[in-house]
């Protein structure tokens, strides 16, 4: 039976151990955009504005399916959880939006993490410790905004005109959930002011359709002490 296995791991490219690591830690930053007098464009569903407190946490970009030695990398950003001498680790399934997530057939081995070693090789954790890495992908370090646990961010969203008037939708989030109590969708007639506020927030709009909005930033949010 140990025989069998030893085959079926080195048949699977599951070569070598490595440990993850969690020794990693992200910075909260305090986050207010678009910058001030900034003139930009939102379609609807879009943030207009947004201010809180975010994590830029580092993680390992896959930007198209990846497979090997049955396991799928899905498309998206890994999180990262650690390093070592050998490599730095991510998470295997991510929970943001635009996370990506690891797949296995029924054959192999249930995963733990996601490894890019010292050799630009990206590989697979077991739950043996056992690796299978490749080298065949287009993944990359990079950097992401990510809303931080236990603070509270604020974003306004457009969602629409019909006639003279638009809409737009307020929100709160704590702990990355929006608080159904803090919620409000407001409508504005533009035909009195082309200046709309909330919460302290003021924005100049240039030009609205119901497909999107052209503004300016005046005033972001006031703080929430």
């Amino acid at each position: 039976m140990k025989k069998l296995l030893i085959v079926g791991l080195v048949g699977f490219g599951l070569l070598g151990c490595a440990t993850p690591k969690y020794n990693y830690l992200a910075t909260p930053q305090n986050i207010s955009k678009p910058p001030l007098n900034s003139v930009n464009t939102a379609y609807v569903g879009d943030k207009m504005l947004e201010q809180g407190v975010f994590l830029e946490k580092e993680a390992l970009y896959v930007p198209e399916t990846t497979k090997y030695s049955g396991y799928t990398f899905n498309e998206g950003y890994y999180l990262k959880t650690g390093d070592d001498a050998k490599g730095s680790y991510f998470q295997a399934i991510n929970t943001i939006p635009s996370g990506g997530n690891l797949q296995k057939n029924f054959i192999v081995d249930p995963f733990k993490a996601v490894m890019f070693d010292s050799s630009n090789e990206i590989c697979i954790i077991t739950v043996l410790n056992a690796k299978a890495c490749t080298d065949k992908h287009n993944a990359k370090l990079t950097k992401i905004g990510v809303a931080a646990d236990n603070f509270f961010q604020q974003t306004l969203i457009y969602s629409g005109r019909v006639g003279n008037k638009i809409n737009i939708g307020y929100r709160e989030f704590s702990s990355n959930l929006a608080r159904p109590a803090f919620n409000n969708d407001v409508e504005y007639d533009l035909s009195e002011s082309k200046q709309i506020g909330y919460k302290g927030a003021l924005l100049e709009v240039m030009k609205a359709t119901n497909q999107d909005i052209t503004y300016k930033v005046l005033k972001n949010f006031n703080k929430v002490d």
